[in-house]
């Protein structure tokens, strides 16, 4: 991997010689949001008809050569690769989505990480909206970030050794997903990937996406809608047609599709 560049990408300047730096809570917390607020969380490969792979050579060219973002699979997949080059403890854990009703996913529904340093961290880019900076994973502290509140923790009837990632909802613990120790490569998500571009019951092929964190909220076009989340107000204009939907995911995410 050319390290450099994939710094580059993400707009982190104060890693320029990476051979300096050692693996520190304080360098993950700020590759981390780095990499939130430069590569975008989007499936537009899909609607292209463009096969997504869980091959980590495909997946670092297209997030840095070509300057494109990814959905889980690609983002952490690529994000493990990079911490790896710079001296981190990384393992991948397969993780459950909650549905609306409460429900869990199937197994390697979603890719996260953990990240071994003094204590071991939870990280993950790859999820959309959700915790800026890692968070502790066996510690069951409320960590508040951008006006939320998250929490990792143990699942009480589970034989597994299950984690719960949790954020405050209206007063109330929603989960976000549940995932156990259980360490995976790459390669064990290829069967998840495959179904998540091509079923029908999959939500990535149902609508087509492109979302960023700022640091004021969060960006993101869905379909022919763009939506502004700025300090907690929501603002949402519809594009008039596929030239405006182009402009502004150039403009917005500095995203240019393959003809």
């Amino acid at each position: 991997m050319d390290v450099e560049a994939y710094l580059e990408r993400i707009r982190y300047r104060e890693a320029s010689n990476p051979s300096t730096h050692r693996p520190t809570i304080d360098l993950l917390r700020s590759l981390h949001r780095a990499h939130l607020f430069t590569v975008p969380f989007e499936n537009l490969d899909i609607h292209i008809g463009r096969t997504i792979t869980c091959d980590e050579p495909r997946i670092l060219h297209k997030i840095i050569n070509e300057r494109r973002g990814g959905f889980c699979y690609e983002l952490n997949g690529a994000f493990a690769a990079l911490l790896r080059e710079l001296g981190f403890s990384v393992t991948m854990f397969s993780a459950r989505v909650a549905r609306d009703d409460g429900s869990l996913g199937p197994e390697f529904d979603h890719l996260t990480l953990r990240v071994d340093l003094v204590q071991p961290w939870l990280a993950d880019v790859g999820f959309g909206d959700s915790f800026l900076e890692p968070l502790p994973l066996e510690d069951e502290t409320e960590q508040e970030q951008a006006g939320r509140i998250y929490r990792v923790i143990p699942q009480p009837a589970s034989s597994d050794r299950e984690f719960a990632l949790e954020v405050m909802a209206k007063s109330q613990w929603k989960k976000q997903y549940v995932f156990t120790l259980q360490p995976h490569v790459l390669s064990d998500f290829a069967g998840m990937c495959h179904y998540h571009q091509t079923s029908p019951e999959s939500h990535f092929t149902r609508q087509q996406i492109c979302s960023l964190a700022t640091s004021e909220g969060r960006v993101t076009l869905s379909e022919n809608k763009l939506i502004e989340t700025r300090s907690g107000a929501r603002l949402e204009s519809v594009l008039a047609g596929r030239d405006e939907w182009r402009a502004e995911l150039k403009a917005r995410f500095g995203v240019v599709l393959p003809s």
